[in-house]
């Protein structure tokens, strides 16, 4: 062998882990984060969990990445231990799709029709194919789509170059004998282990024995157990991923190696036991790829068969392994393992912007009622609320850098750009509503109270106020525009509302109806009223202009309270009748 085939041996090896790994991040890419919300939301049983473990395995053509997924669900309390084995047996089937894709190398045929389905001949027309959509296309989707053809050229030219490489190896007698040093056992599963363990991929080392099958020199003897160790080696993937974790989600990581270990205990025991018995004749027959193929499948149909009904023996064992204690342990908000799918993972950004968006408007509820009579549950709610708001600020944000690195689509900039403009708003809105409570709070410590002119002009702009803040919540959650388009005519209103408020209530300072500091204290009120709705504003600002992909708040802003623009003011109209203050 020279060493231009050691060149063309190595680059083909590049070739393919690239071509493989592009593949996948490209076909996770178009799915959107559509495949881990599918995991997520069907796995009620054990069986959808195996099904879909095995489909969207063999369709994003890594075990690793979904067993990886798996540990970030437990790890989020999205799912439970229980739920996710049936996951990781189905990931265990669908990693094998790959080698039967890889196998369509050993076909030879005279047939022209049966000699097209050899890679080396339509690999060519699908990377023709890929580089015209990716570079031509417009639409991020026809990229996406160029992208995975791309890279599944790549995956099968460097397939071809590996096993052009290695066949001159065929007549190396110092090859052949430390292939058959594989044939022992414990030595094939510790290299096919450590060689998976190393790339970090099953499919992949897989791939390479495939590649080292052209040679002739590869028995089932060797193959074997080689492809047994494959199997506990991808297992290190998860282990990596379930430093840092809680309890649970180790169980997970220890439940995908106990159920590749004890798979291969027992398909070694079946088989060297039947070879001892029996003899089996077909033992030193040379493989190809196909033949690895089939065991590679035969194996973790077996293992899943086997092992599906000791589920709950399995998640006993990952107790024992991983016990309980009494220290208390801090979950991340979201987990870092999404940032592998960053589609799946802004959607989960989202949930939890969801849910931020809630506590504000709960907070601005309570202190609207704190107006009408201050309530010390009320009070510590409100406190207790705007702590968790600033937690989440701060680690939304965090998790929102960190998934702005990836390599993301056109839509998900979009939703990124817009949960971070709604994060920040949502956060003022309940400062304000602080703001309000503080007010309050002092008002009733010093046995302050307004006039009841004053009362009734606070309950007016409150009712508006509790409107806008309902309407640019609900229009962010359901991403709404047509309902984000009614909350700057109330806006508006809001602001007249303010002018007119603070006229009246120094007219009654003039007047002596009310003392200088009670003033004062109104006005901080419907101030921090105003500001509430300028942050509402602000969302529906975000909600329309993204959807356009664009982000010109002032043009936008200059352009809607046009006076030629008949839907606004018809709108603003009516919600001036609406909050008229008699």
């Amino acid at each position: 062998m020279s060493v231009f085939n050691v060149l063309s041996l190595v680059g083909g090896l590049a070739l393919f882990l690239f071509g493989m790994n592009y593949m996948g991040s490209s076909l996770e890419k178009l799915g959107g984060g559509k495949f881990e919300s599918i995991l997520e939301k069907m796995t009620n049983n054990r069986i959808k969990g195996v099904l879909l473990g095995a489909g969207i395995t063999a369709i994003i053509q890594s075990s690793s990445a979904v067993t990886v997924m798996a540990v970030g669900f437990v790890n989020s309390s999205i799912m439970s231990l229980n739920q996710v084995i049936g996951i990781i047996m189905g990931a265990n089937i669908g990693t094998t799709i790959t080698g039967w894709i890889l196998s369509l190398t050993n076909i030879e045929s005279t047939n022209l029709f049966i000699s097209l389905l050899k890679p080396s001949s339509f690999t060519p027309v699908l990377a023709l194919i890929g580089i015209i959509m990716y570079m031509a296309g417009k639409k991020e989707k026809k990229k996406d789509i160029g992208s995975i053809l791309l890279g599944f050229s790549i995956l099968m030219f460097g397939m071809e170059t590996m096993s052009g490489a290695v066949e001159p190896l065929k007549d190396v007698p110092q090859f052949t004998s430390i292939l058959t040093m594989f044939s022992n056992p414990i030595l094939g599963v510790l290299a096919g282990a450590v060689l998976t363990a190393v790339i970090q991929s099953s499919s992949a080392s897989v791939g390479i024995l495939q590649a080292l099958a052209v040679t002739g020199s590869i028995n089932i003897a060797s193959a074997f157990p080689i492809i047994l160790g494959q199997n506990i080696g991808t297992c290190v993937t998860a282990i990596l991923s379930s430093v840092g974790t809680n309890k649970n989600a180790k169980r997970t990581a220890v439940v995908h190696l106990a159920f590749n270990i004890i798979g291969v205990l027992l398909a070694m025991t079946l088989f060297y036991g039947a070879d001892a018995i029996f003899g089996l004749p077909f033992i030193e027959n040379s493989v190809n790829a196909t033949t690895i193929a089939i065991i590679h499948t035969v194996f973790n149909i077996f293992s899943t068969v086997v092992l599906f009904p000791f589920g709950k023996q399995l998640e006993r064992l990952a107790h024992l392994v991983v016990r309980d204690n009494n220290e208390d342990e801090s979950n991340a908000l979201i987990d870092e393992r999404f940032l592998m799918t960053p589609s799946y993972a802004i959607d989960k950004v989202k949930e939890q912007v969801d849910s931020m968006g809630g506590l504000a408007r709960e907070n601005i509820y309570l202190c609207l009622d704190l107006i009408k009579k201050y309530s010390h549950n009320n009070d510590d709610t409100i406190s207790k609320n705007e702590k968790t708001l600033d937690n989440l600020e701060d680690e939304l944000e965090t998790y929102l850098v960190k998934i702005s690195s990836m390599n993301l689509s056109i839509e998900d900039s979009i939703k990124l750009s817009k949960l971070s403009h709604s994060i920040s708003n949502f956060e003022r809105i309940g400062d304000y509503g602080v703001n309000i409570l503080k007010i309050k709070r002092r008002m009733h410590q010093n046995n302050v109270h307004f006039s009841t002119d004053a009362n009734k002009e606070l309950e007016v702009m409150s009712r508006a106020v509790r409107e806008i803040v309902d309407k640019s919540i609900e229009s962010f959650v359901n991403d709404d525009v047509e309902l984000a388009a009614e909350i700057e005519p109330l806006e508006q209103v809001i602001n007249n509302l303010k002018q007119e408020l603070r006229a009246r209530h120094s007219k009654r300072l003039q007047g002596d109806e009310c003392t200088i500091e009670n003033g004062m204290l109104f006005f901080d009120i419907i101030n921090s009223f105003e500001r509430i709705a300028d942050h509402c504003s602000n969302l529906a600002v975000c909600i329309i202009e993204l959807s356009n992909r664009s982000y010109q708040t002032h043009t936008y802003l200059k352009g809607v309270k046009n006076r030629n623009n008949e839907g606004f003011m018809e709108m603003f109209e009516a919600y001036l009748r609406k909050y008229k203050i008699g």
